[in-house]
């Protein structure tokens, strides 16, 4: 009878119970493949099923939009959305790397830092914006100084980062069963009330306007567009035969039905209560049912946010070791996970206190420039992996300057470029808590307001990165990859090895 192979320290840790994770820049090789496919749709689901998400329903009716048409516009940008961010998770699995790593294909080993400069701002400024949020509601439903939430919710969520995958998953599952019954009681209590719709004498009256549903259809398009350089970093441990329409139709059920739940939740709280603050809101829900249950909700809402403090908290950590390492190359070690964590989570928390904004503004202003900033991104990485190379990539040649894919692909960073010029003349940017545009752009002025920007900038960035590498050569890359070493060979310090190799 054959012996079995060793447990790795990732695989011993899910046997064991949580422990730091090992892994981090590096490629997770087969026998560390220990994610479950089922994981994925509680985990995405999770991933929108919170109140920052409700607040997104809030936007329509600010621009004089009814609950039902937010809720039809949120759903298909919700949906439209989600459908960049479910491919991308299919290249987890398939290569075992984090999702930045697997761009050096299209912008370089060292030109990856212009499209890691965007998804930075991304992770860094949803969790600002996340925690604005939970301190507002803080301060609305119990009248206490948000700062300690701030510091607590932060330090929660870098100690779940720093222990990484396996915890993560675990309470993202934990969160979802205590805020689920929770959320179904509001929602079901909200639809079925007799109360009357509470008026404003500054309410804009509600119904449909082209401009508000536009809005609302792009932000809900970058809510998950924005979850795109996120998903391979948490699908990365599935095992690499996993079926990759099966983890599509997972990812995007679980991220698509929650966000479309929360964001009706939002439109209807807003409608009906003239709500601003989605746990102030859900506090009145929950108290009109019986004294008390709105405290609760609000409490569990928080505590249930956290594992979102820590995703975002997590792919910073890489984003921010991939800059490191494509400039001065690295050994990823557990060390430098923390250290990177603990830093990333101080610049949060010193951005947060700086800002001290009104959240929902905050939301609105940062969901713009998110779009504008991951559109390019995303058009160039999903036409690259499923049009160009169709997900055939040398694994030991993304950890080093020298290899295939070399130090700057002017492909890709040309084709980024490309869609952000294109964007410009259809900008539009709108400081909804000074109430000012901060930026419209000549077409946007001429489309009254609607924001077609993001969509211009995925078109001529796909099709940019599409046309230029018309000229790669395919076949002096299909040979690199069959002479390549074996993915399993590859060790968190390969790409020194092979640096010094050359």
């Amino acid at each position: 009878m054959g012996s079995n192979p060793p447990l790795s320290d990732t695989a011993r840790a899910s046997a064991d119970g949580p422990a730091i994770e090992s892994r981090s820049i590096d490629y997770v090789p087969e026998n560390e493949r220990h994610a479950k496919l089922a994981s994925q749709g509680p985990f995405w689901f999770l991933g929108n099923f919170h109140f920052f998400t409700i607040s997104i329903g809030f936007v329509g009716p600010g621009m004089g939009l009814s609950a039902l048409w937010t809720t039809i516009a949120g759903t298909l940008g919700i949906m439209f959305g989600t459908i960049f961010m479910a491919f991308h998770g299919s290249q987890g699995p398939e290569m075992g790397l984090p999702q930045m790593i697997q761009s050096r294909a299209q912008f370089g080993y060292r030109g990856v830092i212009v499209a890691l400069l965007a998804t930075l701002f991304v992770f860094v400024g949803f969790n600002v914006v996340n925690v604005s949020l939970m301190m507002d509601g803080v301060h609305n439903v119990f009248g206490l100084d948000g700062t300690l939430v701030a510091v607590v919710a932060i330090a929660v969520g870098a100690a779940l980062a720093i222990y990484g995958h396996d915890l993560m998953h675990r309470t993202f599952t934990w969160a979802l069963m205590a805020t689920l019954p929770l959320y179904a009681i509001v929602t079901v209590a909200l639809l079925f009330s007799s109360a009357p719709v509470v008026s404003a004498p500054d309410a804009v009256p509600l119904g449909f306007n082209w401009i508000a549903f536009a809005t609302q259809f792009a932000i809900g398009a970058s809510y998950n567009i924005s979850y795109a350089p996120y998903v391979s970093d948490y699908t990365r441990y599935l095992p690499k035969n996993t079926g990759r329409a099966k983890l599509i139709a997972v990812i995007f059920c679980g991220a698509s039905l929650s966000g479309t739940w929360m964001i009706g939740l939002g439109a209807w709280l807003a409608q009906k209560l003239h709500a601003s603050d989605a746990l102030m809101a859900i506090n009145e829900v929950g108290s009109s049912i019986f004294p008390g249950l709105g405290h609760l909700i609000v409490i569990v809402s928080l505590i249930g946010f956290l594992p979102i403090i820590a995703l975002n908290a997590y792919s910073a950590m890489l984003t921010v070791l991939t800059g490191i390492d494509s400039i001065v190359p690295i050994r990823p070690t557990r060390r430098s996970r923390i250290f990177a964590i603990l830093v990333i989570c101080c610049v949060v928390l010193f951005c947060v206190l700086a800002i001290r904004g009104n959240g929902i503004a905050l939301l609105h202003t940062f969901l713009t420039l998110m779009l504008y900033c991951l559109v390019p991104w995303t058009a160039v990485n999903l036409v690259d992996y499923f049009f160009v190379r169709r997900g055939h990539y040398a694994i030991a040649h993304f950890f080093t300057p020298h290899g295939i894919y070399g130090a700057w692909q002017l492909r890709g960073i040309a084709a980024y470029v490309i869609g952000l010029l294109a964007m410009i003349p259809f900008v539009f940017i709108y400081d909804s808590g000074a109430n000012k545009e901060v930026f419209v752009g000549p077409l946007a002025r001429q489309l009254n307001g609607v924001d077609v920007a993001w969509l211009v900038g995925l078109i001529a960035s796909g099709l940019a990165y599409w046309v230029l590498s018309r000229s790669l050569d395919l076949r002096r890359e299909a040979q690199a990859i069959a002479s390549a070493p074996l993915p399993e060979a590859v060790s968190p310090d390969s790409h020194l090895v092979l640096q010094e190799a050359q």
